[in-house]
């Protein structure tokens, strides 16, 4: 005999749905603001070159470019990128404000350091990884010279390059934790979050206070964090080098303890 449910039941059921319904999203939608995921890599499908979302950038008068490649590595989907005597990276426009998202958190891995690299210097600017945290630029309260510099870069290129920007690296014989000048520009702080020979071919995972760490490389407020890069980069040494990324994510609470 087919069991049947009473009108009451059924009453009963629907409304229970509908509560779990209703309760159910604004859970989900807490835990979204709280975290948001900038670098989906786990999410894209192997073999893919260039992630969704994300842009190939390449430099002037460096024919030789990294290979940037979705791969299955120890269980999980990764970014591999494979630097052999070349330079390029992968770039992602984002909106992000750092007063609400201030911690940046990611996982990496590297074959090998480069011998020769010493980002100290133009001719061993190289490094295994990086990772860029760029800044929006904002005209209020700059120099002459540095207006009228962006303004041409804004004709040139349709957009504004970014004000400053925070390079994470793991380096060459580079102190930990020491705020590092670019040997390019003015505009780009690195710190060297990794340096040592023992933890190659290991994963890693970094968590950064990104306003902490501004507010060490430069003086006045952070704008908006306006896009995010990564690049592994060994054209100066002409060494090789292979790393891998995963998921890069901001949240908005402090930085665990490691």
């Amino acid at each position: 005999m087919k069991k049947t449910c009473s009108p009451f039941w059924f009453v009963v059921c629907t409304h229970f749905l509908i509560l779990l319904i209703c309760l159910f999203p604004p859970i989900m939608a807490a835990e979204s603001q709280n975290l948001l995921k900038a670098g989906n890599f786990s999410s894209e499908t192997s073999g893919t070159t260039i992630p969704s979302g994300w842009e190939a950038y390449f430099f002037k008068n460096i024919a030789r470019h990294t290979d940037y490649r979705i791969v299955e590595q120890d269980d999980n989907t990764v970014l591999r990128a494979e630097s052999r005597a070349s330079a390029s990276g992968l770039i992602k426009k984002v909106s992000i404000d750092p007063e609400k998202f201030p911690v940046v958190e990611w996982r990496w891995k590297v074959s090998n350091i480069l011998e020769k690299g010493d980002i100290t210097k133009k001719d061993g600017d190289d490094c295994a990884a990086r990772l860029y945290i760029n800044f929006e630029y904002n005209p209020s309260g700059q120099s002459f010279m540095k207006r009228a510099r962006y303004a041409a870069a804004r004709i040139l290129y349709g957009e504004y390059p970014p004000g400053e920007s925070i390079c994470y690296i793991w380096g060459s014989r580079a102190s930990e934790e020491k705020v590092i000048p670019n040997a390019y520009t003015d505009t780009v702080m690195m710190f060297a979050v990794q340096s040592a020979v023992s933890d190659t071919n290991e994963w890693v995972t970094e968590r950064r206070d990104i306003l902490e760490d501004y507010s060490r490389s430069f003086k006045g407020t952070a704008h908006a964090i306006s896009s995010i890069a990564i690049m592994s980069d060994s054209d100066n040494t002409g060494e090789s080098v292979t790393a891998w990324y995963g998921d890069i994510i901001f949240s908005s609470g402090p930085p665990q303890e490691q």
